[in-house]
C-alpha cells in the first residue's frame, strides 16, 4: 500500500515546489496534561496546513522515546509532515541505528541530524558516547546510509557556543551540506542581520543550502531570557528594551512579544529566506497571531 503524500514529501523540495514555508515545531510533555496542551495546539496548527512539523528531544536526549512516539503519532493521526529530531547525545551507534529504524518504520522520511547539547549542560565541555559519533556531519552521513532520508542539520546565525567566530559556523555548516544536508533550521534568532551574515558566508562558500530562520513569539520575558542564555543567543537591547518596558504586565509582554515576531519575520521574508520555523513552546495562540499579521491567515 502507497504511503500518504505528506509523509514521502521532502522538505527541501516543498520549498523549490511550494515557496515560501511555514514550519513549526514543538517540545515532548512531561506528563498527561501536557501532551493534551501539545495536542491542542498541533490540532490548531494543523487547519493552517504548515509545511512540516517537528518534535525536539530534551535536555540531554532525555526524550527520546516519547519524542519518537509523538514524532510517529503526527505521521499517523494527522496530515502533518513530520520533521523528525535524532541527536547523538548519550547514544551508540547500534542505537542510533534503531531510532533511525523506527522513524523508517512509521513511514517518516524527513530528518533533522543534530549533535545535541553536551550531557552535562550548555557551557560544559562535550564527550561523545564512548560508541557513538562526534559530530553532526558524522550523524548525517550514517542517516543518509540507512534509507531514503532527506536530512536537515542546525544552523547557529549567532554563533555555536563553541564557535570560534562566524566564518567557523559557516564552515561547519559547509561540511554538513557536504555530507548529504539538503537543508538547515537554525536557532531562534531575534537579529535579521546575524542570519544574512551566515547565509551570504555559506553561498560565498559555493553552497545554495536552503537556511530557514527559527522564531520564537516571546511570551514571557522570564522564559525567553533563560533560553537565550541556555542557547548563546543574545537578545539585542532593542528587544530587550520593548520587554522590559513591559515587564510587569504579562498581558502586554505577550503583545510586544508578537509585534517583535512579526516585524522580525516581515524582514526576513524580505531578506529572501525561503521559510519561517516557529518554536511554539507548545502553545498555538501567539503563533498564529504572527502568522495572520503576516497576512497568511
Amino acid at each position: 500500500m502507497p504511503q500518504a503524500e505528506h509523509l514521502t514529501r521532502s522538505i527541501p523540495r516543498m520549498l523549490e515546489q511550494e515557496g515560501t514555508s511555514y514550519s513549526f515545531e514543538f517540545f515532548p510533555p512531561k506528563d498527561d496534561a501536557g501532551e493534551q496542551t501539545l495536542w491542542d495546539a498541533i490540532r490548531h496548527l494543523e487547519r493552517i496546513r504548515p509545511t512540516f512539523v517537528s518534535v525536539t528531544y530534551g535536555a540531554g536526549g532525555s526524550t527520546r522515546d516519547r519524542t519518537v512516539r509523538i514524532t510517529s503519532r503526527i505521521a499517523h493521526e494527522t496530515t502533518l509532515t513530520p520533521m523528525a529530531h535524532l541527536t547523538c547525545v548519550g547514544s551508540s551507534v547500534a542505537e542510533l541505528r534503531q531510532v533511525v529504524g523506527e522513524y523508517a518504520g512509521a513511514g517518516i522520511h524527513n530528518v533533522l541530524a543534530l549533535r545535541g547539547d553536551p550531557p552535562g549542560g550548555p557551557g560544559t565541555v562535550w564527550t561523545p558516547h564512548p560508541e557513538g559519533l562526534n559530530h553532526a556531519d558524522e550523524l548525517v552521513a550514517l542517516v543518509r546510509s540507512l534509507g531514503d532520508f532527506t536530512v536537515g542539520v542546525a544552523a547557529f546565525p549567532d554563533g555555536h557556543p563553541e564557535s570560534a567566530g562566524l566564518d567557523e559556523d559557516a564552515d561547519v555548516l559547509v561540511r554538513k551540506a557536504d555530507a548529504g544536508a539538503r537543508f538547515a533550521v537554525t536557532q531562534f534568532v531575534f537579529d535579521a542581520d546575524s542570519y544574512v551574515r551566515l547565509r551570504d558566508r555559506v553561498v560565498a562558500r559555493g553552497h545554495d543550502l536552503p537556511i530557514i530562520p527559527g522564531l520564537m513569539p516571546v511570551t514571557s520575558f522570564t522564559q525567553v531570557r533563560r533560553m537565550a542564555e541556555m542557547s548563546g543567543t543574545p537578545l539585542p537591547d532593542a528587544v530587550v528594551a520593548r520587554l522590559e518596558a513591559v515587564a510587569d504586565d504579562p498581558r502586554a509582554i505577550r503583545e510586544v512579544g508578537v509585534q517583535i515576531a512579526t516585524e522580525l519575520a516581515q524582514r526576513l521574508l524580505a531578506e529572501g529566506s525561503p521559510g519561517l520555523h516557529f518554536y511554539t513552546m507548545n502553545r498555538s495562540p501567539a503563533t498564529l497571531e504572527v502568522y495572520d499579521n503576516l497576512g497568511l491567515g
